[in-house]
Parts: structure tokens; C-alpha cells; sequence
């Protein structure tokens, strides 16, 4: 199974845009919480799994919210966390 971890940082793209993209970095992981922050706002969020995959949605459930998924890793600098176009 994919887990958030600590330290990392994780892409988030949107269903209505799919060249948006938000970066968000796990701040603290329990058990049961994924703390996250995109640079601006801290949120803690309570993962849940979906086909063996860990992930969140910061903002908000309804029928379009974008989910933050923990196989979606960015191994590289991005620069600030709000990068719009291109992370």
C-alpha cells in the first residue's frame, strides 16, 4: 500500500483543469492524520484507501473536488508550493 510521508511533497491536480496543478507537502503524519500545507494553509486531513493508494481531499468534499493521492510524488524542486501551471 501507498502512504503519505513526512517531508514529502505530493501534486495535486484538478478534474475541471488538468494543467493545474497544486503542490502540497505532509508536514506530520499520525496514524490517523495526514497534516499538509500548500504554503499558505495548513490543513489536517483523514486519509482514507482507495485501490491501495492513500489519499486526501484538502479541499473539501463534492462532486469535483480534487484528491490529493500519495502515488503522485514530486521528486524534484517545484519552487513555491502554489505553482499553477507546469509542477
Amino acid at each position: 500500500m501507498t502512504k503519505f510521508e513526512a517531508g514529502k511533497r505530493y501534486n495535486l491536480t484538478f478534474i475541471g483543469d488538468s494543467e493545474l496543478h497544486v503542490c502540497y507537502e505532509v508536514t506530520k503524519r499520525t496514524d490517523k492524520t495526514v497534516t499538509i500545507t500548500d504554503g499558505t494553509e495548513t490543513k489536517t486531513c483523514r486519509p482514507y484507501i482507495y485501490e491501495g493508494v492513500e489519499k486526501v481531499k484538502p479541499m473539501g468534499s463534492y462532486s469535483m473536488a480534487p484528491i490529493l493521492s500519495a502515488d503522485r510524488i514530486i521528486d524534484r524542486a517545484v519552487g513555491s508550493y502554489r505553482t499553477g501551471h507546469g509542477v
